[in-house]
């Protein structure tokens, strides 16, 4: 903005913007008519920066340099009149700003230019990939691929052979031995065009589901985001759309409002903000001008005398104390997406849409996600089958070619015989290369993500990323919030004490019992339910009135029209735990008795209290604040006549006594402070409410302040007496506590990461199960300056991380990730969309997550509910299993087909395979579709939690699986080669009617073309039937567990027998078939069958005989990365519910043990944290010995004490340094193994005993 001298011509009103902005620092103006660029606005936000507000002029500069209007707002000219929320003849609710200004002229730029410069209100809509964009990514494949070029090699190949060469008519017999003459089938190209129908059926499948799955994502955000907020224009308050909010609107703001853009506050009354879904600041921020801010800061400035001097940091070191001028939890700036928690107030727009905090988060969310772990593994296991493929085809090739070359000494046959032959050859080598690649796998992966993420949804699992499904049943950790997932998120009254000793306790379901009730102080508590029948109705009123008068928070209806109130949680508790024992409406309440004074909660005062008349000559003065606070205050408490039994109620005599008081003497203040700690221990918040009485108001002798009011502490720091002390907490959702318990029964480490401090923290983390005797508490502050090696060290045995920001949350995922984890995290606010991207599988909160935790996340808990992530464990295992029980099922096909394939063509004169390429498709195609299917609809059973999530590194086909895979495949090729090379005899078909030896030949041939049939018939009924035997993956002989509750199973296996009867019976040329009798089906049949006494027998062969190939198959591939590659641990019997689960990289073997004080003696670094000194100390050593040329190694060295004696002073000073300490209860022999042949381990004794 250009600024000049003004001139007689200018008006009052652009001297006086003139004036205003000649406080604007001068600097090149590149945003037209407006001061500020959208960026410049934004460092006064992200971060908070009251420093560069300063620099732009203070709030005056904001202004002008905006052209807004604290009083008027912005005016509406040209536009047509907007509607005034006040109606006439209603008073206007006027909230003056603190900054009073001249008339600034808004005019002088137009909506449109707002617009233009700071751009609208919204984002921009993330444009859905269209369902061929999506087919596009699901081409991508390298399966799909191979299958794609493979398809278009088969059809050109086909078409050659059907059109491009001549085939002579055939002639054959029939049952009866009639002879006839048919034309050559032209065929051979439906090989192609089948596998190109089945890339498409995978590629719609997965573009589908993805699809689908994006729009139940935007339908579940369909919420109405279109709101309307309430704006000053032309100097009256009016409803506005939200996104018709431009930069320099004044905005009003009240309780439960949702902040719409950023800006700063102009001025009002007591207002403050929930920030923790941004900021993951637990405590409520107050707003303030800024003119009052720096007040503030004066006052404290010169409060602060610690400037200069020297102190010691976390290091030990000493170093100069900085001077800290900041102020706490007090700002004048209004971010986007915080919501309003109490009190009024404007506040002037600065940035709107991309160009907010809200926005920018939202929009640097859009990112695309990485492979995960199954994906990786299929991908290589499909250049693995690729390759080896190709090899049986290349060795194949060159077999076919050396003999039909060596048939040339016998003459050399026409160059179109040759070519012919040639082409044949390679259409050959083409079949064995199709038959390798297994085409059902990208299907049955797509099939069992698409069912799983379906049925999850029913569970309350809304999956956004298909993948995420999978790659959430081998997650090792769970790093979840503590608010709102593992607890309710509302705070609630479980326990109090009336007087000196009249105490409740909250109720429990029928059939339960409370944990609290064995408690000593709550021996003779009531059930909160039956609290009014035990106290006198007057005590109860009083109750009432204390907590109902001495609030500020309400009842509204939620977006379901659901009541509830709305406030501080403190408040909110309160008014609830009145409401459930019967209180009276606490409107009428508040009705009743007219408000004198107001004493907002502070927290120097850690107190609040409101002052009403409850008749002429009687004020009283109620006060709620820290129990101990207000404890302190009391002189008195109430005398309450409890009942003489437990569960009885009072007399009517004693339920209509008056008020009576006793004094607060130095015995019963030691039992209401002992009451207090009693409550603390169970990390309760306790409240103290208690009251006062006046005769007048002012109170007779109370001087006033220069305002005329009457000071606080003349009121309410003395003479209170106490009505009682309440106990609350947020307490646990139902089931948390089964459902950590199930995931560390499955080897999942659960975590908690809360912002809360430690001593709450631990008491619900021991509730839920998550901390457990030897796990470690730390807080965030303390994590973040770790070292690397020391976080290393600490993280395998962290239960519980306090007082976290969002940046120790992403910390904590980042080094997780690095030591090979699989990281699940769930957040449901603004503040943890980082972590939630950064981690493998991020859960956001679906009730009360906000838009940003959602877009950052995977899956969507729609219940908000731990105990969801329980069953999403169950479909990812389901899933896996599903994938690897087709792999199973599909190489047995594909190991079998191959072998048969490369043998019968090498040995068959013609060089064709038993069988044909259209078998060979139905085969591995459709029944492959079909068994990926059936056996991806297998429903989760609980017994999938009783084992570990397999570590990234992990074999997709293990040991058990190859075994499984190897016996069977033995089995089908020993039953095909028989059938196939000594079937004519063994069926005696060979023999010829003596009537028709003129065309024994045809005879001879019809049958073995029926032979041949056979043959594909039993070689599909060995896989129908070895479909059921990999229903199960270990060595379990039940494979019919369940089978009867999968409905899908059932029907596939009877549509494929029939689909295979009908091949047979109308398949004729297309599949080279002949139609079968009786007997022979019977034979298929029963040799089918074999798959599965086989497959009991295959079980019972104990793996341990194969001792190093067993564990050279199960071996996991190198992890990458820098960090000590930990060796897993297995140690029996591990209790999982009061164990600590081990982190480590290549196996989640074992845990520490909670009841031994020593190690055994196999332990290794992976199942202790070691301290990061003597990781240093290792380091030295290492060093030391390979400077003195190993002789620190070398038993027979005769001066090693001398050597390591040298050491000492250097190891000493190292271990105090790096802040060495040894850890409770663990003996010498313990700490190392006495079969280590480390020099840090043999040197352990060196460190300072417990």
């Amino acid at each position: 903005m250009e600024t000049s001298e003004p001139s007689s011509s200018q008006s009052p009103t652009q001297e006086s913007e003139l004036q205003h902005a000649a406080s604007i620092p001068q600097r090149p103006n590149n945003n037209g008519p407006f001061s500020f660029t959208p960026d410049e606005l934004m460092t006064l936000i992200d971060p908070k920066s009251p420093e560069q507000l300063g620099l732009f002029g203070g709030l005056e500069g904001i202004l002008a340099g905006i052209h807004a209007d604290p009083v008027k707002g912005l005016t509406t000219s040209g536009h047509a009149p907007l509607q005034s929320v006040v109606e006439d003849g209603q008073e206007k609710p006027v909230v003056t700003p603190a900054v009073k200004m001249g008339d600034i002229d808004t005019t002088v730029v137009s909506f449109a230019d707002r617009e233009e410069y700071f751009g609208r209100n919204v984002l921009p809509k993330r444009k859905p990939k269209s369902i061929f964009q999506l087919m596009w990514d699901a081409l991508q494949e390298k399966i799909l691929i191979l299958l794609l070029i493979a398809a278009i090699v088969s059809i050109g190949l086909g078409f050659y052979e059907d059109y491009g060469t001549d085939h002579p008519p055939e002639t054959r017999v029939r049952e009866d031995f009639s002879v006839y003459t048919t034309p050559h089938a032209k065929i051979s190209w439906v090989e192609g065009v089948a596998i190109l129908v089945a890339v498409l059926i995978v590629v719609l499948v997965g573009s589908l589901n993805d699809y689908q799955k994006e729009a139940q994502f935007r339908k579940l955000n369909a919420k109405k985001e279109d709101r309307e907020v309430k704006v000053i224009r032309n100097g009256e308050t009016v409803l506005v759309s939200v996104f018709d909010i431009v930069v320099g609107d004044v905005l009003h703001l009240e309780p439960g409002d949702v902040v719409a853009a950023d800006g700063i506050f102009l001025g009002g009354h007591n207002l403050k903000c929930d920030e923790s879904a941004i900021n993951g600041e637990t405590d409520a921020i107050k707003k303030v001008t800024y003119e009052e801010m720096r007040r503030l800061e004066e006052i404290e400035a010169a409060s602060h005398k610690e400037e200069g001097k020297i102190q010691t940091n976390h290091e030990g070191i000493e170093v100069i104390q900085e001077a800290r001028h900041g102020l706490h939890g007090i700002d004048p700036f209004i971010i986007s997406g915080s919501k309003v928690l109490e009190g009024v107030g404007t506040y002037v727009v600065t940035g709107v849409g991309v160009n907010s905090f809200h926005g920018r988060t939202m929009m640097s969310l859009r990112t695309e996600a990485g492979d995960t772990p199954l994906q990786v593994k299929l991908n290589y296991l499909a250049e693995q089958i690729a390759k080896l493929g190709s090899l049986a085809a290349l060795l194949m090739l060159i077999i076919l070619f050396i003999r039909y070359f060596v048939t040339f000494k016998n003459g050399t046959p026409p160059t179109s015989k040759i070519i012919q032959s040639l082409v044949q050859i390679f259409i050959s080598a083409v079949t064995v290369v199709v038959v390798a690649v297994p085409e059902g796998l990208p299907l049955a992966v797509t099939l069992a993500l698409a069912f799983a993420t379906t049925r999850m949804l029913k569970d309350n699992n809304l999956v956004r990323v298909l993948a995420a499904c999978e790659t959430m049943g081998n997650a090792t950790t769970v790093c979840s919030d503590k608010t709102g997932t593992l607890t309710q998120n509302r705070m609630t009254v479980v326990a109090g004490t009336l007087g000196i000793n009249t105490r409740f306790i909250a109720d429990v379901p029928e059939g339960d019992t409370n944990p609290r009730a064995s408690i000593p102080i709550n021996r003779h508590a009531v059930p909160m339910s039956q609290l009014t029948n035990n106290v006198p109705s007057t005590v109860g009123r009083l109750l009432h009135e204390a907590i109902a008068i001495n609030s500020s928070a309400f009842e509204s209806e939620d977006d379901k029209g659901v009541l509830s109130f709305i406030g501080s949680k403190t408040e909110v508790a309160l008014l609830d735990f009145s409401k459930k024992i019967g209180g009276p409406d606490y409107r009428e309440l508040r009705d009743s008795s007219p408000v004198v004074h107001l004493y907002p909660f502070s927290s120097e005062r850690k107190s609040m209290a409101t002052i009403v008349q409850m008749a002429p000559n009687l004020f009283r003065l109620h006060a709620k604040g820290a129990s101990e606070i207000i404890m302190k205050r009391c002189d008195k408490t109430l005398q309450i006549t409890s009942s003489p039994e437990a569960g009885s109620s009072l007399s009517e005599k004693d339920r209509t006594s008056e008020l009576t008081q006793i004094e607060l003497s130095g015995d019963l203040q030691t039992q209401v402070h002992k009451t207090i700690i009693s409550y603390a221990t169970q990390s309760l918040r306790t409240i103290g409410i208690a009251y006062r009485d006046f005769e007048s108001w002012p109170p007779a002798g109370v001087e006033l302040t220069e305002d005329g009011e009457v000071p606080f502490s003349a009121v309410a720091e003395s003479g209170l007496t106490l009505i009682g002390v309440v106990g609350i907490e947020d307490p646990l959702r139902e089931g948390v506590p089964e459902a950590v318990l199930a995931c560390q029964r499955a080897g999942v480490f659960v975590r908690m990461v809360t912002g809360d401090n430690i001593l709450t923290a631990k008491s619900i983390a021991t509730q839920c199960g998550i901390y457990t005797q030897g796990g470690i508490i730390m807080e965030g502050p303390k994590f973040r300056v770790l070292a690397q090696d020391e976080m290393d060290a600490v993280i395998p045995r962290l239960q519980v991380l306090a007082r976290s920001s969002p940046e120790d949350k992403k910390i904590l995922v980042g080094r997780l990730k690095a030591l090979g984890e699989i990281v699940a995290v769930t957040g449901d606010g603004t503040n943890d969309g980082p972590a939630l991207k950064m981690s493998d599988v991020g859960f956001s909160m679906g009730i009360a997550g906000t838009e940003v935790a959602k877009e950052a996340s995977a899956i969507i808990l729609m219940d908000d509910n731990f105990s969801s992530i329980v069953r999403a464990i169950l479909w990812g295992r389901a899933v896996n299993d599903a994938v690897k029980k087709f792999l199973q099922f599909q190489l047995t096909v594909n190991v079998t087909a191959v072998i048969l394939t490369l043998v019968t063509a090498v040995v068959s004169e013609n060089q064709k395979p038993v069988l044909s390429a259209v078998q060979l498709l139905w085969i591995n195609l459709i029944m492959d579709t079909l068994a990926a299917l059936a056996l991806a609809t297998d429903p989760p059973s609980l017994d999938l939690l009783d084992r570990q999530p397999e570590p990234r590194t992990a074999p997709l086909i293990n040991f058990t699986m190859w075994k499984m895979i190897l016996g069977q495949a033995i089995l089908q090729l020993t039953i095909t080669f028989v059938m196939e090379y000594a079937g004519m005899s063994i069926l005696n078909y060979n023999k010829v009617p003596a009537d028709k030896q003129d065309v024994g030949s045809l005879i001879i041939e019809y049958r073995r073309q029926k032979l041949k049939t056979m043959v594909f018939n039993t070689f599909v009924f060995l896989q129908i039937f070895n479909e059921i035997n990999c229903r199960r993956l270990d060595n379990h002989l039940n494979i019919f567990s369940g089978i009867h509750k999968n409905n899908y199973f059932m029907v596939i296996f009877v549509i494929m027998v029939l689909f295979q009867f009908l091949i047979i019976h109308f398949g004729g040329a297309a599949f080279e078939t002949e139609r079968l009798d009786g007997i022979q089906w019977l034979i298929c049949i029963l040799l089918g069958m074999l798959s599965i006494p086989v497959g009991v027998i295959i079980r019972l062969i104990p793996e341990e005989i194969f001792g190093p190939l067993k564990n050279w198959v199960n071996r996991p591939s190198e992890p990458s990365g820098g960090v000590p590659n930990f060796a897993p641990v297995m140690t029996p019997e591990v209790g999982r519910a009061t164990s600590i689960p081990m982190s480590v990289a290549s196996g989640r073997g074992s845990v520490v043990g909670s009841s031994s004080n020593s190690l055994p003696p196999n332990t290794t670094d992976a199942a202790v944290a070691w301290n990061s000194a003597i990781y240093k100390v290792r380091t030295e050593l290492q060093v030391f010995k390979a400077l003195r040329g190993g002789r620190l190694k070398d038993p027979n060295a005769t001066d090693f004490h001398v050597a390591a004696g040298a050491m000492i002073p250097s190891l000493v000073a190292t271990s105090v340094g790096t802040g060495f300490a040894s850890r409770t209860g663990q003996s010498e022999s313990g700490s190392a193994s006495p079969r280590s042949n480390t020099i840090s381990r043999q040197n352990t004794p060196l460190a300072p005993k417990p």
